[in-house]
């Protein structure tokens, strides 16, 4: 399996909405605490955006509404890793990527057969309060000869003028969130990220 070089990640249908039809071709939709009706409103929205585009959507953690949506691809963090049901995920014929951050981790995701691995963070990141330190390049390498031949997908601290790095290391996808999320153009900022990882497609 190949995926797009650019891996955009957002919170809403509306950044979906916004940005896709830019050119992306591979987003996550990566929601937290909605109820199950707004979450089926956001991933429909974002479902029919994505097909518009021909843009490939993978819906974070909620595996059950993704079956039912009739999506094709998930991610799962650790924590949703322990609670999903990879058989019934995989009978539905949706693919899955998993995080991972330290060596542990990698042999759980391995062990649940994956399409894709995430490592993180590459570099210090303001998403979130993470108990790792940054992983940096060098152990970018070494996940890259772990899981091959999966897809490797890194992301934590990303901005174009990493890109060429974090790929010449390994990754096959770059994800970033805040870079375009916070940035005051998103759109020129997202167009920047698809000429940079053009030359990677």
């Amino acid at each position: 399996m190949k995926l797009d070089p650019f891996y955009l990640i957002v919170d809403s249908a509306q950044w979906i909405e916004r940005l896709v039809p830019l050119g992306v071709k591979l987003v996550q939709l990566r929601i937290k605490e909605r109820s199950d009706e707004d979450l089926r409103g956001e991933i429909r929205r974002a479902t029919a955006v994505c097909a518009a585009h021909q843009c490939q959507l993978i819906v974070n953690d909620y595996w059950r509404l993704a079956i039912e949506e009739g999506c094709d691809f998930v991610h799962l963090g650790q924590e949703d890793l322990a609670d999903a049901d990879l058989r019934t995920i995989r009978a539905a014929g949706l693919k899955h990527g998993i995080s991972t951050h330290d060596e542990a981790e990698l042999e759980t995701a391995l062990a649940a057969e994956p399409d894709y691995v995430a490592l993180g963070p590459i570099y210090p990141t303001i998403l979130k309060k993470m108990k790792w330190a940054p992983q940096g390049l060098t152990r970018l390498s070494t996940w890259r000869e772990r899981v091959t031949p999966l897809p490797l997908v890194a992301i934590g601290g990303l901005n174009p003028e990493r890109i060429d790095g974090v790929f010449a290391h390994g990754a096959d996808s770059a994800a970033v969130v805040t870079d375009i999320t916070l940035n005051a153009d998103p759109e020129a900022r997202t167009k920047e990220w698809i000429r940079k990882t053009a030359a990677w497609r």
